[in-house]
């Protein structure tokens, strides 16, 4: 999903020119028709996410400055670009010390408004990813802080909100690469363990004659090579969060002495005389179905039911595509400032580019390519050029899914009889998937407004009648759209 830009203005006429600019910067615009509208957007019952704002000063009701006040009122931290005509640098000064970003000088060109808003976007994006890491570094990131617009997110935020007030054990679920980890910072750095230490362990890449040493600790001299006395993680993580990841990897005997910490809350170092008592919560994670794996013989049954009180399973990236292209933008502006790179944009066509990709490797995978996308890049903005290796494999992928175009009776019928069998079943698996015939029964070519009709009203039906998604998917403008739908007659049929 693009980024949401609020357009403020009384004049119908100035709207529809923002609106249509604001799409065709690849942005998702939404517009009201005044102060007070915009206000309810932003605060009402239904407010909407908005990542940016262009706003006109001069309104009947609620005005610019207005606007602003109520916004500082509520908290709001939104770039806020405001308009003005000439003559009006003394509104300017005032609005740019309520809190505006930029300014543009009513009519507005393309390429200022580009740009303002470019920038805007890019300062908050910036400001808030250092945030961001500033609380990852002191171990205080909160659910607020994990970046998802998808409703298939909802229920793991939910699960993790009502996990983090307690000492719960949480087994997060989900595939390499979907985020686990930050759930479990999340759960812990909005509970009330956040002061003490969140210490994360890959269960995965310990060697096995090590795994008791790091996860309990050992004494001076205690095997061959233990010249200093290490204390273990369990009593690092004591008090606060101790996350094992990829907890599925530990081997048998090391499964047999967890369950044991677990149960007595205590943990007996290598070449100890005493155990240590410790206060530790639990968060652990997998990418392994447990279940079969303890019907396997793999991994203890009594093991299993300790760490899965409370299960949380992340769904992969394909499942959540609203996701990719905040989670692109967010990747691109901590890469290029770690980079010293001057990036900070992903046009419209990448962010279609990386939205149409399967992405096995999730999260994860989609990092690494906009760091390589960073790297390539040698304008502000990345594009479809700076993503070859997505690019060849959503091509590839597209072929292979193609769907066919249904030959009609009179084609079949030209065809040579040896092949006739061939076309037959080639129409059958057409008939399969959403076909669009190019011809007539009659083996004439269609008019170009009955094709035309068919695949807005398909185009419809698929986003669900979400007009600017329509348009926008199209590669027209939305009040073309609106043209099209008027010249064929459609714009009173109901949407399916």
């Amino acid at each position: 999903m693009s980024e949401s830009v609020l357009i403020v203005d009384d004049d119908p006429v100035q709207r529809r020119l923002l609106e249509s600019m604001v799409q065709r910067f690849g942005y998702q615009p939404i517009v009201a028709e005044g102060g007070d509208a915009a206000i309810k957007l932003l605060t009402g019952p239904e407010a909407v996410s908005i990542d940016g704002m262009v706003l006109d000063l001069v309104m009947p009701d609620l005005d610019g400055l207005g606007v602003l006040a109520r916004m500082r009122e509520a908290g709001l931290n939104i770039p806020v670009i405001v308009q003005t005509a000439h003559g009006g640098i003394d509104n300017v000064v005032s609005a740019m010390r309520a809190g505006a970003t930029d300014f543009v000088i009513k009519p507005a060109s393309a390429e200022r408004l580009q740009v303002s808003l470019r920038n805007a976007l890019a300062t908050k994006a910036l400001a808030g990813e250092l945030q961001r890491l500033k609380r990852k570094q002191d171990g205080t990131l909160t659910i607020a802080d994990v970046i998802t617009r998808s409703p298939a997110m909802l229920p793991v935020l939910k699960a993790a909100e009502k996990a983090s007030s307690s000492a719960i054990p949480v087994l997060i679920e989900g595939e390499s690469g979907v985020g686990k980890e930050l759930i479990a910072r999340a759960i812990h750095g909005s509970g009330p363990r956040r002061a003490k230490p969140f210490v994360a362990v890959n269960c995965g890449a310990m060697p096995e004659n090590l795994v008791e040493s790091i996860l309990f600790g050992h004494e001076k001299g205690s095997f061959t090579g233990a010249t200093e006395r290490h204390i273990g993680k369990f009593v690092e993580a004591d008090g606060g969060t101790l996350f094992l990841d990829e907890v599925g990897e530990l081997p048998g005997p090391a499964q047999v002495k967890l369950l044991r910490a677990l149960q007595e809350a205590e943990v007996e170092p290598v070449g100890g005389r005493k155990a240590v008592k410790v206060d530790v919560r639990i968060v652990s994670a997998t990418n392994r179905d447990l279940i079969a794996d303890v019907k396997a013989g793999r991994f203890r049954e009594d093991l299993f039911y300790r760490l899965h009180v409370f299960p949380i399973s992340v769904p992969p990236l394909r499942a959540r595509r609203e996701d990719i292209s905040a989670l692109a933008r967010h990747f691109l502006t901590r890469v290029a400032a770690e980079e010293g790179k001057r990036v900070n944009a992903i046009s419209a066509e990448a962010l279609t580019l990386l939205a149409s990709y399967r992405w096995p490797g999730n999260v994860r995978q989609l990092e690494n390519t906009i760091f390589r996308a960073v790297v390539l890049s040698e304008s502000e903005v990345v594009g479809v050029n700076e993503l070859p290796q997505v690019a060849v494999q959503v091509s590839s992928d597209a072929l292979a899914a193609q769907p066919l175009i249904e030959p009609s009776p009179a084609m079949i019928a030209s065809w040579p009889e040896p092949e006739a069998s061939i076309a037959r079943d080639h129409s059958a698996v057409a008939s399969m998937a959403h076909s669009l015939p190019l011809t007539t029964a009659q083996g004439d070519v269609r008019p170009l407004d009955e094709i035309e009709r068919e695949a807005i009203r398909f185009a419809i039906s698929h986003y669900r009648g979400q007009m600017s998604e329509v348009a926008r998917k199209l590669r027209i403008g939305r009040s073309t759209l609106y043209r099209k739908l008027e010249g064929l007659g459609l714009e009173d049929e109901p949407v399916h």
